[in-house]
């Protein structure tokens, strides 16, 4: 069956890279609505959802990664990769609605809404922002690992070990949450539509690695110009970001900003350290050029949307151009300096 997709692409010619550029958007996009389904009816507050809809989200980096440690390629691709997709998260992506909407995690308090009601909604939404904060302080610690393993210049099969044991962790103690959270709540996680968002998932899923691995195998094969194998990651790392950013932009101008929060800080996970976890267990990975300053600039946009957060319960706009300013100076330090 991959055969016989790949071929019928193929045999388009010259317009066979943008029909698979297509696919792996719609793909995207098929597995962002069915988790948006799945999110609807309470499956973000259950082990399917803590489970499943990370590695969906994060899933284009998960291929990218395993196909180059599968033929052999550059593990500094696979690093630009996770460092462009997270850096562009943590900073382009959500500073831009910041600017234009305004990014506010705990809604402005309303003197005559004193019941019972807004007070049970006022709790959810504190509870929104503790969640958030640990999410954004195991970015942090993520980042750090990542960072410390790899200052020798490279990292080998026992860093990429630590790194994937370090996301599993983080995996069991979300699982724990969560059945502790529907023990209390008595959910159930099974409703009829189940069975079909599943297997839309694994359709989604399927034309996403059909289309990675075409796709990384001609830009490989592509030697001049900045669409070539040399920009290999930045452009795989931008491609995976499309569909989350334009995601944020959508829920932004809904006028939902815990959503925009949560899809681009949970993303993050995957990317670092599991992606560059299981490149490393393939094979040792030198890092690229620059390494430091992408690390600097994630940690810094991090402690920063921690410290917005904590305070502030939101990104304010001024914030937001500081984001946008610093992953201007990503740009320039990554592909100019």
């Amino acid at each position: 069956m991959q055969h016989s997709i790949v071929h019928t692409i193929e045999a388009k010619g010259h317009y066979a890279p943008w029909l698979f550029l297509a696919l792996f958007v719609a793909a995207s996009f098929l597995m962002i609505w069915r988790l948006e389904a799945l999110s609807a009816k309470g499956f973000e507050g259950t082990v399917l959802g803590t489970l499943v809809m990370p590695y969906c989200t994060g899933l284009g980096n998960l291929i990218f990664a395993f196909i180059l440690g599968r033929n052999g390629g550059s593990g500094a691709d696979v690093m630009t990769n996770s460092l462009v997709n997270n850096v562009t998260n943590m900073t382009l992506v959500l500073g831009l609605p910041a600017i234009i909407w305004g990014l506010k995690v705990l809604p402005a308090k309303n003197k005559k809404s004193l019941g019972k009601k807004s007070r049970d909604g006022g709790k959810a939404h504190e509870l929104n922002r503790l969640s958030l904060l640990l999410t954004l302080a195991a970015i942090l610690f993520f980042t750090g690992a990542v960072w410390a393993l790899g200052r020798k210049g490279s990292l080998n099969f026992n860093d990429g070990l630590v790194l994937v044991g370090l996301f599993l962790f983080w995996q069991c103690f979300h699982i724990f949450e969560v059945l502790k959270s529907n023990v209390r709540g008595g959910k159930s996680v099974f409703d009829l539509m189940l069975p079909v968002n599943l297997a839309l998932l694994i359709v989604g899923a399927y034309w996403i690695y059909i289309s990675t691995d075409w796709l990384v195998n001609w830009l490989s094969h592509i030697h001049t110009g900045f669409i070539s194998a040399k920009h290999l990651g930045w452009l795989s790392g931008w491609l995976m970001v499309l569909p989350n950013a334009l995601l944020a932009l959508y829920y932004s101008w809904r006028g939902q900003p815990e959503t925009v929060y949560a899809s681009q800080v949970g993303d993050a996970h995957v990317s670092i350290p599991l992606c560059i976890g299981i490149y490393t267990l393939y094979h040792t990975m030198a890092v690229p050029d620059f390494f430091h300053t992408g690390m600097f600039i994630l940690l810094g946009a991090t402690l920063l949307h921690f410290f917005c957060v904590a305070l502030f319960g939101q990104l304010p706009r001024a914030v937001g151009w500081v984001l946008v300013a610093a992953y201007g100076v990503f740009l320039w330090k990554g592909l100019l300096g």
